[in-house]
């Protein structure tokens, strides 16, 4: 069984708001608005979780993505990994997601990945910014890594950062 991520006397956040964006845990409840945000990017999301990744399929259904999310609920309640929508201020409109992985490298405390849907793409550094201030802040994790951005996917898959 894998240990969890944080320790139980952390208060894992549920929500986080900022000036510019309103994270939320993903779950079934955040389903149709977050399936449409994924969709809508489908073909620049490929390979967000490594080269290799197909993530998402581009016949991914609604259902599909429930069962994805409940996965990362599940994660969520055992404290093994965490993951969030990123919504607009007025949480209409699904922007991205986060995902908050243990690291299997002892120099890392995370492994994080996150991506932001293509009609919103002029975020996407804000949006960094923001998570790694929240990450040093309230999670305080000092030493996170993020595989295809900080760190070329050669050189994470192949293990020489």
């Amino acid at each position: 069984m894998t240990k969890p991520l944080v320790s139980t006397s952390f208060s894992v956040p549920l929500i986080h708001s900022t000036e510019d964006f309103y994270f939320t845990t993903l779950d079934e409840n955040v389903a149709e608005l977050d399936y449409e945000a994924v969709m809508s990017s489908q073909q620049s999301l490929q390979g967000i979780f490594g080269p290799h990744s197909n993530w998402p399929e581009q016949d991914m259904t609604l259902e599909q993505n429930i069962i994805s999310l409940n996965v990362h609920k599940q994660e969520f309640e055992a404290r093994k990994a965490f993951a969030y929508s990123v919504f607009n201020l007025s949480q209409t409109k699904c922007l991205g997601s986060i995902y908050i992985d243990p690291s299997d490298f002892s120099q890392y405390q995370c492994v994080v990945h996150f991506w932001i849907r293509n009609d919103s793409i002029e975020q996407e550094s804000v949006l960094f910014q923001t998570i790694k201030s929240w990450l040093n802040e309230t999670w305080n994790f000092t030493q996170v890594a993020y595989p295809g951005r900080t760190i070329t996917w050669q050189d994470w898959l192949n293990k020489t950062f």
